[in-house]
């Protein structure tokens, strides 16, 4: 089952009020493993950076003005996700955002069906509890202490450790002990059989046996 964690930062809250995409990141799980393959761009908005924003992501205007445009990074994005079901930590968030920059494009917006929102999970798991992915993070004890500032990567990495334990923890569906029990199988079917080892007692060993019984003051089985 192939499912793609993403994570956006912007210039705001808001893009019906002009704010914009300024990076964008997915990390690709198979059965909710990451596999290694991931797809991150920083994109240049075309406006100033808000200093409310700057303060959470570090991402000046200076810096995002050497980066490409939306429509520049599109197919490549489209094509990462392809048809995969997105994990998204605050999911109407982020698809409010890629849905604008995509309408932007000229290109179809993302279904909001095809997201799997881990806020939404969370909160039926831990009623009122914090469900931030820092609180999360605590909950399972998983190493945040990177995450100085937000970044579309880190997060994606921290949200995929996140939804597996959401999900049931490090042995989903036990599928990691299947395939054990189908190696180990395997294995067994490959051995060479070996000639029963003989235990028949030699000549000897019942002499030196009789010996030693015959040592013994009142044995129990004579009684």
């Amino acid at each position: 089952m192939r499912e793609i964690v993403l994570d956006t930062e912007t210039t705001g809250l808001n893009p019906a009020a002009g704010d914009r995409l300024v990076e964008v990141a997915c990390l690709e799980l198979v059965n909710r493993v990451p596999t290694g393959n991931w797809f991150q761009k920083y994109i240049n908005p075309d406006r100033d950076m808000p200093e409310e924003a700057f303060k959470i992501h570090g991402l000046s205007q200076e810096f995002l003005a050497g980066h490409p445009l939306f429509p520049a990074i599109v197919e490549e994005f489209l094509g990462f996700i392809d048809q995969s079901p997105l994990v998204i930590h605050n999911a109407e968030f982020d698809l409010r955002f890629i849905n604008a920059e995509l309408r932007l494009a000229g290109r179809t917006p993302l279904e909001s069906g095809r997201a799997v929102d881990t806020v939404a999970i969370a909160r039926r798991r831990f009623p009122g509890a914090q469900v931030n992915l820092d609180a999360l993070c605590r909950r399972f004890a998983i190493d945040n202490s990177a995450r100085t500032l937000h970044g579309a990567l880190l997060d994606c990495e921290l949200l995929a450790e996140v939804y597996l334990e959401l999900s049931g923890g490090r042995q989903q569906g036990l599928d990691l002990a299947h395939n054990r029990l189908t190696d180990s199988r395997s294995a067994q079917g490959t051995r060479q059989r070996r000639d029963p080892r003989p235990h028949e007692p030699t000549a000897e060993e019942r002499e030196a046996h009789a010996a030693l019984m015959g040592k013994l003051q009142d044995p129990i089985w004579q009684k």
